[in-house]
């Protein structure tokens, strides 16, 4: 089709064709951006831990008076917690994911002062703590009866703790291509730490947030007291609430002459969701904004189609009566939909990639990739045909004596 006469035609209408542009275009560049942003969303939520959330609950307890030997008394609870029917192990650590606290340490590969190679999520952990958070060892063993120390140890100024569990992400970052088992880190003064194992996957506490520094997490085998620890259980399949009810009565109970009370008891899973809630909800503003102006530009091509189709009726009906089909009369007004979706888009584009380096230099979000653009694109364009096709065919659908009218 000559694009011509449809080019004319828009040049006497500027200011309904500038309205369209003006919308397509602001529209491209919200929805790239907004797009980029629930997509970000999304792989956050679903990353995964490493941990067997289904099977796991938590309890952290804080002692109101203090006891002469905080040591013993964990060790009592563990004991009391294996009791609990239902439990197929219990652990004790310093840190889990999604609860607000985290540690982090620089690990470094050579003693004395020297910089530190990255920094590492790091976990304190009693016995048992692989088997009971579900983690998958993939070189190497588990922590052995030696190698736990108590947490007075881990404070000296060069604590002796001989071994380590890294995950693979810490794994690949210091040791890239080679075996990291037996190597030596340094993490805490100039005693190392050697390598005896590494799991497939261990997040931080706090992932995807500013709190979060890396990847990389280690395990260090320290045994917590209850005081600075949270207990894990993990426990048989459809026994969690069952076993947190009893658990928490528990250690509430345990320990005579000691009053104590639970801060928090959740399933892991819960901890997961409200973790997560945030970002559910941007998701679910961000795809509602996408929507709304979405609909906002379809009714205003509906609209402007609807009121040029009027202003044209002669015009229409003198094309039907020189021999136009209803297809040319439809092709027509979706043609020049389509030129005006594309000149919206273009500057669209540039308003997307003008949007993105605002919130890089204000938020320090990444840059938009350039896969957003063309799907921006495509999804407006179909927007625009389907958005034009009432009016077009309204207008296909007049007949020549029109032109004879008024």
């Amino acid at each position: 089709m000559d694009i011509l006469p449809i080019l004319l035609t828009l040049k006497r209408h500027k200011t309904a064709a500038s309205l369209i542009v003006l919308q397509m275009a602001l529209t491209c560049a919200i929805v790239c951006n907004a797009l980029f942003l629930i997509s970000q969303r999304i792989d956050r939520i679903g990353q995964p831990s490493g941990l067997d959330e289904d099977r796991l609950v938590m309890l952290q307890v804080a002692g109101v008076t203090r006891t002469g030997n905080e040591e013993a008394q964990t060790q009592t609870d563990l004991q009391a917690l294996r009791e609990v029917p239902g439990v197929q192990s219990v652990t004790i650590l310093n840190q889990m994911a999604y609860a607000p606290s985290s540690t982090y340490s620089g690990v470094r590969l050579q003693g004395e002062d020297s910089a530190p190679s990255l920094v590492a999520s790091t976990y304190y952990a009693a016995e048992n703590a692989v088997a009971t958070m579900g983690l998958r060892l993939v070189a190497g063993r588990d922590f052995v009866a030696g190698d736990f120390v108590g947490t007075a140890t881990a404070t000296e100024e060069n604590p002796v703790i001989p071994s380590v569990l890294i995950n693979q992400e810490m794994a690949e970052q210091l040791f890239p291509g080679e075996s990291p088992l037996g190597k030596a880190l340094y993490v805490y003064g100039n005693v190392p730490h050697h390598v005896v194992g590494v799991v497939q996957r261990l997040t931080s506490p706090t992932p995807g947030t500013n709190l979060d520094l890396g990847k990389a997490a280690l395990i260090l085998p320290v045994r917590p007291s209850y005081r600075g620890g949270m207990f894990l259980l993990r426990t048989e399949p459809g026994q969690r609430e069952a076993v947190l009810k009893t658990a928490a009565e528990k250690l509430v109970h345990n320990s005579p002459g000691l009053k104590r009370l639970v801060r928090q008891q959740a399933l892991l899973t819960d901890m997961r969701s409200d973790y997560y809630r945030q970002d559910r909800s941007m998701i679910q503003l961000l795809a509602g904004v996408c929507v709304g102006l979405l609909v906002v530009t379809a009714f205003g091509i509906i609209g402007l189609g609807s009121f040029w189709v009027q202003q044209r009726t002669r015009m229409i009906g003198t094309r039907r009566a020189l021999g136009a089909t209803r297809g040319q009369i439809l092709r027509y007004f979706q043609t020049e939909n389509l030129l005006l979706s594309t000149i919206g888009i273009v500057l669209g584009m540039a308003g997307a990639y003008g949007i993105s380096l605002l919130l890089m230099r204000q938020y320090e979000m990444p840059p938009l990739p350039a896969l957003y653009l063309p799907v921006g694109a495509v999804v407006l364009w179909s927007l625009g045909q389907v958005a034009v096709l009432a009016p077009a065919r309204r207008a296909a659908a007049l007949p020549p004596v029109v032109a004879l009218r008024g």
